[in-house]
């Protein structure tokens, strides 16, 4: 589930989620729409539901205790989203990019009356959960601002890019400060390292929010610790 900063699950779950797209919704599930900027649920809301991401991108949040606002994670097609602490939802989630969404009752997948291959999905979504928690975590204490910033790139183009010719362009749907954030950085750092990747010819900005990969190479040596 999420952004993971490893690159080893991209392809299973990018397949995931092109078979998520080709499927209907499982029974006792709904499939609804969010335009950007609406809320599926806030901190401490009861979690009567899972939700499986088909389009779109979600964000999830905290705000910690000295007020400052955490990006926990990004959810992306093929994501499922919205494990609960206990009954309750312990993130806020929010609407970054339009998105369609198929939302499964708690008590449906409790009982057992789910279907199996909901079943498998959610239990392959929470496994994912904590490798890219763990990732995550990993990245956070020992990658510097600009490793940060490449591996970000680098999991979102696996997770989403299109091929263009020899290269690759995908989406940026979060801001910079959702960015930073999510990675632990001030804005402006993420702005400079943006601007260090451009002058250096690894990557091209179409708009602020579509990304052109020149040299995949080179971002993936950029993404890399030295240790």
């Amino acid at each position: 589930m999420y952004v993971t900063l490893s690159n080893d699950t991209a392809p299973a779950t990018l397949t995931m989620a092109t078979n998520l797209m080709r499927q209907p919704a499982a029974p006792n599930a709904q499939q609804r729409n969010h335009a950007t900027g609406t809320h599926l649920f806030h901190e401490g809301d009861t979690a009567n539901h899972v939700y499986e991401v088909k389009t779109g991108v979600l964000r999830l949040t905290r705000v910690l205790e000295n007020g400052r606002r955490q990006v926990i994670a990004f959810g992306l097609p093929g994501d499922i989203i919205g494990f609960p602490n206990g009954d309750a939802h312990h993130t806020d989630c929010d609407v970054v990019a339009t998105a369609e969404i198929i939302a499964h009752r708690r008590s449906t997948l409790e009982t057992g009356a789910g279907d199996p291959e909901t079943h498998q999905r959610l239990l392959h979504a929470a496994l994912r959960e904590i490798t890219a928690m763990q990732d995550h975590f990993m990245m956070l204490a020992r990658k510097s601002a600009s490793e940060k910033v490449a591996s970000f790139l680098l999991a979102i183009s696996s997770r989403t890019g299109s091929p263009l010719g020899n290269y690759t362009t995908f989406s940026l749907p979060m801001s910079r400060a959702d960015i930073a954030d999510f990675l632990g950085l001030t804005v402006e750092t993420v702005s400079r390292t943006f601007s260090i990747l451009r002058k250096e010819g690894i990557i091209s900005l179409e708009t602020p929010q579509t990304v052109l990969v020149l040299d995949m190479e080179a971002l993936l040596d950029a993404s890399q610790t030295d240790d």
